[in-house]
């Protein structure tokens, strides 16, 4: 929704806490019982479909999980599965509106998938689809930043007015939260950042250009390498590839990051080199945005300090103006695989609160 004043800052925000003077003012504008408005949060992936009952503190209540249908099903199969999921849900609990964050392009008005990779979804009226079919107001996210937004309202982002989340899994994906809102572009598609060029002419993307980031700092990236050593016989992988069974197909992120815990050299070193790429990015987001924290999540972040201390050191040599400015800080994110349903049902409370205000006022109307 496009505020008055510009941008994409919807015109009512969720309550706020300790997050500088401008947040602070809003926050204390909102009513108390915005705090207490349950709502649904809804997770697309490309493999499940996770919706739960959140509450105004970010506590997830209940949950359930199915598999995501496959993407050569119509879009109403998945539609199907979320209006499910939802209404199991709305049985048990007082729900007030539904957040549905979604693994694909968004479009500003958080209404419309306009592709969504791992499903059937081009320009696909999400919410119009959702709100016909039940009886609460709907809000279509993008999950990075559905997630971005839990971080910063529940997570690793509190107390930063100005924050990049960075999901590492099987790509890249990004969000910026900037004074209390989710900043999503002219169009809705701001937070590609995986697809920004840093080696020209390098590995082919699935988008279509080389040498984007996410083919050498994401979980595609540390599996493609490892499998690369495999292919060309290397001594060096051979116990890695003794963990992975004896075969090719068996060596995967979770797996690689084991081996690294446990102490596999090789292992460690091609999680050394992601997190090296890693690094290299966030100095590039740095130069252009110059928040003021940085929140890595996604599966791949679970390597921690394997992959967020090489990604630190590399940020502070490839920084530019390095020992002459503040520099952002790198974090890992606190909320797991829980940010987007978090931050989709979060998203939706707003929602909840004007669409409870809208009835209200129509009702003082009808009263002579």
């Amino acid at each position: 929704m496009t505020s008055p004043h510009g941008g994409n800052r919807p015109p009512v925000l969720p309550a706020l806490f300790g997050l500088g003077p401008r947040a602070e003012r809003r926050r204390r504008a909102l009513p108390a019982g915005l705090l207490r408005l349950p709502t649904i949060g809804v997770d697309i992936g490309g493999t499940k479909v996770v919706a739960g009952v959140v509450d105004g503190e970010g506590k997830v209540l209940e949950k359930l999980r199915t598999d995501t249908p496959h993407k050569s099903k119509s879009a109403k199969v998945v539609e199907d599965v979320i209006v499910e999921l939802v209404l199991e849900l709305a049985d048990r609990h007082d729900v007030h509106a539904v957040g549905v964050g979604a693994a694909g392009w968004v479009d500003a008005e958080r209404s419309t998938v306009l592709f969504a990779p791992h499903l059937n979804w081009r320009g696909e009226p999400l919410r119009e689809a959702l709100s016909s079919r039940l009886r609460f107001p709907v809000v279509v996210e993008n999950d990075a930043n559905a997630a971005a937004w839990a971080e910063w309202r529940f997570g690793a982002g509190r107390g930063e007015e100005h924050m990049v989340m960075l999901t590492l899994g099987t790509g890249i994906g990004g969000a910026v939260v900037r004074d209390g809102y989710v900043d999503r572009g002219k169009y809705g598609l701001a937070g590609e950042f995986g697809h920004m060029q840093v080696v020209p002419g390098g590995h082919r993307c699935p988008c279509g250009n080389r040498g984007c980031w996410e083919q050498y700092s994401s979980g595609n990236a540390l599996v493609r390498d490892a499998r690369e050593l495999v292919a060309e016989e290397s001594p060096v992988v051979q116990a890695l590839l003794a963990r992975a069974g004896g075969t090719v197909e068996g060596i995967t992120g979770p797996l690689v990051t084991e081996a690294a815990r446990a102490g596999d050299p090789t292992a460690t070193e091609l999680l050394y080199d992601v997190g090296t790429w890693l690094g290299v990015g966030i100095a590039n987001l740095a130069a252009a945005l110059d928040p003021g924290r940085f929140v890595i999540g996604g599966g791949v972040s679970e390597a921690g300090d394997l992959l967020l201390t090489p990604a630190r050191d590399t940020f502070r040599r490839t920084l530019t103006g390095r020992g002459f400015r503040p520099e952002s800080t790198i974090v890992h994110a606190a909320l797991g695989n829980e940010a987007g349903l978090v931050g989709a049902a979060d998203l939706a409370r707003q929602v909840a609160r004007r669409f409870r205000t809208i009835k209200r006022r129509r009702v003082e109307r009808a009263v002579p």
